[in-house]
């Protein structure tokens, strides 16, 4: 038996294997931080035993309350990935299942590889509407890439869309791919009628580096991106230096930032209404937003997400607080669950790449209604 982690984005600490239905684990923090959570590896030599998998130190993960009622996913080919039997259970949680063939990989999420990123930007730029830029490069000098689509007339209306700023948030990406595809269908009438009066600039990973190491939060430099957009640098937060600056070049009238949610199994928004530029324009375009979103997406809902900040309590270090009141602007984090959605559920794959894809797709129909009262 042998468990390994010597790929893109694998990340597992092996305390004991050599007992099928006793082997030991523990998350390995991020390369920089003390964020742990993500869990990645590929277990082998255990065809058609039971194998019981224990992670000694899930208490001690970032998010704790994510364990309850969540189940981990596996795959034997890193294609089509399924959930698995795991419980959470005196601060461990445990995997129970009998793999039907001697490789099996088990992960936190299903996983978007590094890979995978750089074939989503040549196939984009294939479709003939796609243009890329690099914006500058990471802590560890990978590409940070920017997608622009559209006329880039000067009276477009300028749609950001950012992701995965947490690295461990595949999801995210997963989401971008599919309103991606959307979006540069040539057929599609949604697609083309909002290229004629809108330009998309689109960032489909903020953290290559994270994304790479298996971190879960952070980038190389142990930065939380997420919380660098008051004050970004190019020593500890280029990823956000160089998008924000890009944005203060180009002007921004619609911004989203996609994200995964390791607690709350529904698929939600958050806004701006903590911001001090927050007013009842902004207000209006979030409420026909979300009208538009329930009807593009069974799964999508508003009754649960997080709490909604009273007037001027914003964290002014997230992005949508930062380029909402910056821009003054309609500014949206969106959150998918990295267990099932309650709202929807599926017993065999819970939330997974492709319910974030079909999410990514359904999204431009809430842009398209709200784009004629964007300004």
């Amino acid at each position: 038996m042998k468990i390994s982690t010597q790929f893109d984005a694998g990340a597992i600490t092996v305390m004991a294997a050599d007992n099928f239905e006793n082997i030991r684990l523990r998350l390995r923090p991020d390369n920089a931080s003390e964020f742990k959570q993500w869990f990645y590896f590929r277990l082998q030599g255990a065809g058609y035993e039971h194998c019981i998998l224990t992670i000694e130190d899930a208490s001690e993960a970032a998010y704790p309350e994510g364990w309850e009622e969540y189940e981990a996913v596996a795959s034997y080919d890193r294609v089509n990935w399924f959930r698995v039997p795991t419980r959470y259970e005196n601060g461990q949680l445990i995997i129970e299942y009998t793999p039907l063939s001697n490789s099996i990989y088990f992960a936190y999420f299903e996983p978007y590889s590094s890979e995978q990123h750089l074939n989503l930007l040549g196939q984009a730029q294939g479709s003939g509407l796609c243009q890329i830029d690099d914006l500058g490069s990471t802590v560890q000098g990978r590409d940070i890439n920017l997608l622009t689509i559209g006329n880039q007339a000067a009276s477009d209306l300028k749609v950001w869309i950012t992701a995965r700023q947490h690295p461990g948030e595949t999801m995210a990406e997963w989401f971008i791919e599919g309103l991606l595809s959307r979006l540069l269908d040539s057929q599609d009438p949604t697609s083309r009628t909002l290229l004629d009066s809108a330009t998309f600039y689109i960032v489909p990973n903020m953290n290559p580096d994270g994304s790479a190491l298996g971190n879960l939060r952070t980038n190389a430099a142990g930065a939380n991106l997420n919380r660098e957009w008051g004050n970004p640098s190019i020593e500890s937060s280029p990823e956000v230096y160089y998008v924000r600056e890009k944005m203060h070049e180009i002007g921004v009238d619609l911004f989203l930032d996609i994200h995964g949610d390791e607690a709350i199994p529904y698929v939600f928004v958050a806004g701006t209404e903590g911001v001090p530029s927050y007013n009842a324009r902004i207000q209006g375009l979030e409420n026909e937003f979300k009208k538009a979103l329930l009807a593009a997406s069974p799964d999508f809902q508003t009754e649960y997400g997080y709490e909604v900040d009273q007037f001027g309590d914003a964290n002014m270090t997230l992005a949508t607080s930062y380029v909402g009141h910056t821009f003054e602007c309609l500014a949206y984090t969106l959150e998918m669950p990295f267990k099932d959605n309650h709202n929807l559920p599926d017993v065999d794959f819970g939330w997974n790449g492709q319910r974030s894809l079909r999410l990514g797709e359904a999204m431009l129909s809430p842009i398209l209604a709200v784009l004629p009262t964007l300004r």
